[in-house]
C-alpha cells in the first residue's frame, strides 16, 4: 500500500532526513518513505497552485494498516494531508543509492478532477491519454503517477491524482531543458501548445498545485 502526504509546516527538510523520523516511520509499520523536499536546491525552479504552500510530500509504503503511519506523520506536521494511492510507472527515474538525493528536478503536482468530468472519464483521460503526451513533450526521465483511493486525514483537499516527474537541474531555468526541445524555439513552442491543450483536455490546466522538489529515498 502506497500512502502520500503534503506538508505544509516550514523548516522540515533536516527533520525529514532524520534517521529519528525513519526509525519511528519503521516502528509504525513502513516498509520505504520517499522524501521530496521544496528546499534551496530547487529555489530558482516555479512553483504554484491554489491550495495551502505545500512545503513537502512524502511517499511511504507499508503492508500494515496505516492508521500508525498517519500518526507519526501528523505528529511531524498537524496541517498534512493525506491520500492512499496506487502507483503506476510509465517511465521509472535511474536507481539512486539509499539516502543519496537524485540529479533531478522532482516536480510533484496535485491534480484536481472538475466537477464537469465523471471520476472514471477523468482518470481514464489522465492514465490512458495523457501519458504519452506528457512524456513525449517534456525532457523527463522518470515519471510516476498516483490516482487517489482513499482520503487518510480530515477534510484534505480534493485532489484526485499526484504525479512526479524528474527533470535536468537545468530544467529550473532553461525551457528547452524542460520541454527537452533541443534549443529549437518552433519546438519548444509546438510541444508547450500540445502539452496545454491536452492538460486542458482533463482540468490539469487550472487547479493544479505544482511543488518542485529535490527527492530523496529510503529503505526501512
Amino acid at each position: 500500500m502506497k500512502l502520500i502526504f503534503a506538508l505544509h509546516a516550514e523548516g522540515l527538510a533536516t527533520t525529514l532526513l532524520d534517521p529519528a523520523l525513519r526509525d519511528a516511520l519503521r516502528a509504525a509499520g513502513a516498509t520505504r518513505l520517499q522524501v521530496n523536499v521544496d528546499d534551496d536546491a530547487v529555489a530558482p525552479a516555479m512553483r504554484f497552485g491554489p491550495g495551502d504552500r505545500v512545503t513537502a510530500v512524502i511517499s511511504l509504503w507499508t503492508d500494515a494498516d496505516p492508521g500508525p503511519v498517519v500518526d507519526v506523520v501528523r505528529r511531524l506536521d498537524g496541517s498534512a494531508d493525506g491520500w492512499q494511492v496506487t502507483e503506476r510507472v510509465p517511465l521509472a527515474g535511474p536507481e539512486v543509492p539509499d539516502g543519496e538525493r537524485a540529479d533531478a528536478l522532482a516536480n510533484v503536482a496535485l491534480l484536481r478532477r472538475p466537477d464537469a468530468m465523471s471520476h472514471e472519464d477523468w482518470t481514464a483521460d489522465w492514465l490512458e491519454r495523457h501519458t504519452q503526451v506528457a512524456i513525449d513533450t517534456q525532457g523527463t526521465f522518470g515519471y510516476v503517477q498516483n490516482p487517489v483511493v482513499a482520503a487518510l486525514t480530515p477534510d484534505p483537499p480534493a485532489v484526485a491524482g499526484i504525479v512526479e516527474e524528474l527533470f535536468a537541474m537545468a530544467a529550473m531555468t532553461d525551457h528547452h531543458a524542460f520541454y527537452g526541445s533541443g534549443g529549437d524555439e518552433a519546438e519548444f513552442q509546438r510541444r508547450f501548445a500540445t502539452l496545454m491543450e491536452s492538460c486542458a483536455r482533463f482540468g490539469a490546466g487550472d487547479g493544479l498545485d505544482l511543488v518542485p522538489t529535490s527527492r530523496y529515498r529510503f529503505d526501512l
